[in-house]
């Protein structure tokens, strides 16, 4: 895990190096978000039961290749939290039990997130230019943890299910919003991130939950 943590910031922070040789400088800037998200879960036996509410925090980064186009990543943590009614978990359930039975559980799992996103904007409107932006996230599992009830009975809380949960996690991203400008150099930026989870998040191959959340994106970048 560290050595992967090490090579993930060399690799943000070295690819200005690249981008001074291959094309003019349209500038770098870093900044800082945190942010709330609303997560929810697609379990492939059982359904989804509401929404719940996760955080990131963390730097976000933008290498400005175009006048209005930039390559905008980051490095953030990322709780993904989410709630489902499965048939038969298999951490809980009695297989040789031949009945379904339905059990109430919570995901709570923790990521070090690295999106790759390209970012479209505009020309400024006033102080505000709005934008765009598409990708993958690329999400490594730092944290996962369960809340498990049956027949509304708590039968497991905050049990550590990480011999369960897949380290990676792959996601496609969509958003928008706004940037702000404070004074020549520093901008607030405000939007939304829909982030859609396309990878199973369980070891197990007989069974399939995927997450998903919806970002309320504030940041700084100066």
């Amino acid at each position: 895990m560290k050595s992967t943590f090490i090579a993930l910031l060399l690799l943000i922070f070295s690819t200005p190096l690249f981008a001074q040789n291959a094309a003019p400088d349209y500038g770098f800037r870093l900044g800082l978000t945190a942010h709330p998200n609303f997560g929810w879960l697609k379990p492939g036996d059982g359904k989804g039961n509401g929404i719940s509410m996760g955080f990131s925090y963390g730097l976000l980064a933008d290498f400005n290749f175009a006048e209005n186009y930039s390559f905008a990543t980051g490095l953030t943590v990322t709780t993904i939290n989410g709630k489902s009614t499965e048939i038969n978990p298999q951490l809980y359930h009695d297989n040789s039990s031949p009945d379904p039975a339905a059990y109430d559980l919570k995901y709570k799992l923790q990521y070090l997130e690295l999106p790759f996103t390209v970012k479209l904007k505009t020309d400024k409107i006033g102080d505000i230019s709005w934008y765009g932006q598409f990708g993958f996230s690329n999400d490594f599992n730092l944290s996962a943890k369960q809340n498990a009830e049956f027949n509304g009975r708590s039968i497991a809380d905050d049990r550590n299910i990480s011999n369960y949960t897949k380290f990676y996690r792959a996601g496609l991203i969509l958003g928008g919003g706004g940037e702000f400008d404070i004074d020549n150099h520093t901008s607030i930026t405000v939007g939304l991130t829909y982030n859609n989870g396309f990878t199973n998040i369980v070891k197990n191959q007989k069974r399939s939950v995927k997450n998903n959340y919806l970002g309320i994106n504030f940041g700084v970048f100066f």
